[in-house]
């Protein structure tokens, strides 16, 4: 009675810790929750390896039982109220980490035997055992996790679709896996005993009992906004708990225009004031061409948006192909265009008139007219010290270029004073 007692204790005291860890993520950061999941990792394996309390039915360890299958159930809680790639970044982590300890161990072992203390002589060998479970048990929680996720995604669409009867299915299955697998690796390691691995699984699967009604009163009176309703595909889950290649692309299409597939406005917004700082530090100028497409509302009038939008593509091209390759461009709306230039403002004047004379000789079969565009240019720091005043003096000197007439270049520098 006192063992059991014992176990249900530490399922209570861990249950309530992490929940209230779980509950502030939004104020005190996830990665908080994280680093608290990765702290109990290493005493999690190292009661699982040499710690045991003998129950009617076996021997049973409280890390294996409680701290591991409590985590799988917190872990199955974070991808029902985040999402899958959040759920893969302790997986991760910790599998790194592990790693990373067994090879600063070997380096120590290398070494030599370190100096001796009074009434206490260091066991390096004990950490090569820790060592090599923690990378064994590492590794099957990533494959625990990814088996977790998808089998309790399948079950939704099969059997049950009640969070108590899906994740409660879904810890049983993995559990029973883990068990058989973890017990292999901890008896090859310590020689454990083989109520050791019936024991275990008879107390995990009380414990995903416990666990279950817990996070579903979680979820029923702290936590009770709407979950996730979007299913997902197996290959879906797949992918985004193991960082396929096209959530990567994924990745590098944020902050591009989905047209041009230049940098959008808000990488201007990230990258100007940037720029300008480190050109501030360095003693040195920048310059800002906003690029306007002259006559694009008759181009969509006349032609159609298809046309109009091949147009836009087009000229996009055309300027990447003529600027420098320190160079910026970026669609900043409609039919204009931002280059940033680092490092020439004396040849500023000289880049767009290039940029404007490629974009008239492009050609373009399906309209009767060529395509120009007006150029207004401004300097920092002759024009502007701050990146926004610096993009209102690239506007108005294309404002003054497209009112003389437009396929043309203005400087900021030809318009009256302004304040800067």
């Amino acid at each position: 009675m006192s063992g059991f007692l014992l176990l249900l204790g530490q399922a209570i005291v861990y249950f309530v810790g992490l929940a209230y860890i779980f509950y502030k993520r939004k104020t005190i950061g996830i990665g908080v929750f994280f680093c608290v999941i990765g702290a109990i990792h290493f005493l999690e394996t190292y009661l699982a390896a040499v710690y045991f309390i003998e129950l009617p039915f076996g021997l049973i360890s409280p890390g294996s039982t409680v701290m591991f299958t409590g985590k799988l159930a917190f872990f199955l809680l974070l991808y029902i109220k985040e999402d899958a790639e959040s759920m893969r970044q302790p997986v991760y982590g910790l599998l790194v980490g592990n790693l990373l300890m067994v090879v600063l161990a070997l380096i120590l072992r290398l070494h030599g035997d370190p100096a001796g203390l009074p009434g206490y002589n260091s066991d390096l060998q004990f950490i090569d055992q820790i060592g090599l479970l923690m990378i064994w048990g590492t590794g099957l929680l990533f494959i625990d996790l990814i088996a977790l996720v998808l089998i309790y995604e399948r079950l939704g669409a099969v059997v049950t679709n009640t969070v108590p009867g899906r994740m409660f299915i879904s810890l049983a299955i993995v559990l029973s896996f883990d068990q058989f697998f973890f017990y292999a690796g901890l008896q090859y390691v310590t020689g454990v005993p083989i109520s050791a691995f019936y024991g275990g699984w008879i107390a995990k699967i009380g414990a995903a009992v416990f666990f279950t009604l817990m996070v579903s009163a979680y979820l029923t009176f702290v936590e009770r906004g709407e979950l996730r309703s979007e299913t997902h595909t197996t290959g879906d889950i797949f992918d985004r708990l193991t960082y396929r290649h096209h959530y990567e692309k994924l990745v590098a299409r944020v902050g591009k225009d989905p047209l041009t597939g230049l940098q959008n406005r808000g990488q201007l917004d990230a990258k100007g004031p940037a720029m300008l700082r480190v050109a501030s530090r360095s003693g040195l100028a920048v310059s800002l061409m906003m690029i306007d497409v002259d006559h694009f509302k008759s181009i969509n009038d006349n032609f159609g948006h298809l046309v109009g939008d091949r147009v836009l593509r087009s000229v996009a091209e055309t300027i990447a192909a003529v600027k420098r390759d320190d160079d910026e461009l970026f669609r900043f709306g409609g039919e204009e265009f931002v280059l940033l230039c680092p490092e020439s403002p004396l040849d500023a004047q000289t880049l767009a008139e290039r940029v404007r004379a490629a974009v008239e000789r492009s050609p373009h079969p399906e309209l009767e007219q060529s395509v120009t565009v007006s150029v207004g240019i401004a300097s920092f720091p002759i024009d502007a010290r701050e990146f926004a005043v610096l993009l209102k003096r690239a506007d108005q000197a294309l404002y003054r270029a497209k009112a003389l007439g437009r396929n043309r270049v203005c400087d900021a520098s030809e318009l009256s004073a302004l304040p800067r």
